[in-house]
């Protein structure tokens, strides 16, 4: 696989951007804000990250050596968080606010308004949005733009009554050294006990029941049924853990899933899979299956929420109903017992990957909001 690489648009005039961040984890919300800094820097702007201490994202901020506000943002009614972020903001007198999350979107967009400061949400997750006062202040009063990361959002915040004028479509991205490997291929199956040709499927996701890891571990006991036994790695951390340990001991299929907790090396895992699979529930976008289709794997995903504009079925990859074991079973064997078909997949789902969804035109769509919110 080639390497990626993509060269920074100097801007006209540097600005300085606050982003606000209120997760404690770091999941592919983060990835996205992280790509989204290292862009902007690249191109000249000052970009300050407004995050609670002790968050995953404010360590990762201090190890790229960007401007870190401790800010505690516990949930939407911390009133001390709110004047804490309000008196940071105003201390910084930056030129544009970024908010990256629910809680970020409610506070600080609070808090910049108050101070009369220009502010933009981004909407990553593809649940439902509620008509209502709440809606009509984060999406409305609070914020000159809405970004949402797929069709599929936009069209929701447009059913729940924000504003044509303020919403647009700014696509997710892929990290190109994030999917970079350096082990390679044979190492890393060496490493997880794979040997020979043995297929592997691979999904990168939390392990939260929206992901649909369920469905997945179902989809392979069918497999096994029908004669096929690829090793799983499940690569994510979350509450569903225990639940998933459990359910895979009762389908007996144990020996055939690995969960690999606390694995950074996606570049890896990536290259020592067979298929990339997301099976999931709801999806904003699908970050996962685009690293996927990236590292020129065949990706099997849900025909939900921003995956079925992420993938075309039958020529990047394949869509399957949610909460479909045998769907998900029946593609999966597609795709395990015709290597030309992978193949092709593979293939076409890095062409679109490359073309459509490269970290600088993302870069380049959020500049171009900034300038347009700020004129």
């Amino acid at each position: 696989m080639r390497a990626l690489s993509y060269r920074p648009r100097v801007s006209a005039r540097s600005l300085t951007l606050a982003h606000v961040d209120a997760e404690s984890g770091f999941s592919g919300g983060e990835v996205q804000v992280f790509l989204l800094l290292e862009g902007l820097r690249e191109r000249g702007h000052r970009c300050v990250l407004f995050a609670p201490p002790g968050s995953r994202a404010a360590a990762h901020a201090l190890e790229r050596k960007f401007d870190v506000r401790a800010v505690p943002m516990r949930n939407q009614l911390d009133v001390p968080g709110y004047f804490a972020l309000r008196r940071e903001l105003g201390a910084l007198e930056p030129d544009l606010v970024h908010l990256h999350t629910g809680r970020a979107a409610w506070l600080g967009g609070l808090a910049a308004r108050s101070l009369g400061l220009p502010a933009i949400v981004t909407r990553r997750m593809d649940r439902r949005v509620s008509r209502g006062v709440l809606t009509k202040l984060v999406y409305g009063a609070h914020v000159r733009a809405v970004a949402a990361i797929s069709p599929a959002i936009r069209d929701e915040l447009a059913r729940a009554g924000v504003d044509a004028a303020k919403l647009s479509v700014i696509a997710s991205s892929f990290d190109p050294a994030r999917i970079a490997t350096r082990a390679g291929r044979e190492l890393t199956r060496r490493g997880e006990g794979v040997t020979g040709d043995e297929p592997v499927l691979l999904v990168l996701a939390s392990l939260v029941r929206r992901k649909g890891h369920d469905v997945l571990l179902e989809a392979l006991a069918r497999l096994r049924a029908d004669g096929l036994r690829p090793r799983l790695w499940i690569a994510g951390e979350g509450s569903e853990l225990v639940a998933l340990d459990a359910q895979a001991r009762k389908l007996e299929l144990r020996e055939q899933v690995r969960f690999l907790k606390g694995r950074a090396d996606v570049g890896e895992l990536l290259a020592g899979c067979d298929v990339c699979v997301l099976p999931s529930r709801q999806e904003g976008l699908g970050v996962a299956a685009l690293e996927g289709l990236a590292a020129e794997r065949p990706v099997i995903a849900s025909r939900v929420g921003g995956l079925a504009t992420l993938i075309e079925h039958e020529v990047s990859g394949l869509l399957v109903p949610p909460e479909d074991p045998a769907a998900l079973a029946a593609a999966l064997a597609r795709v395990l017992r015709d290597p030309a078909l992978a193949a092709r997949l593979a293939r076409a789902g890095r062409e679109r990957a490359l073309a459509a969804f490269a970290p600088q035109r993302m870069v380049d769509a959020y500049e171009e909001l900034y300038r347009r919110v700020l004129a």
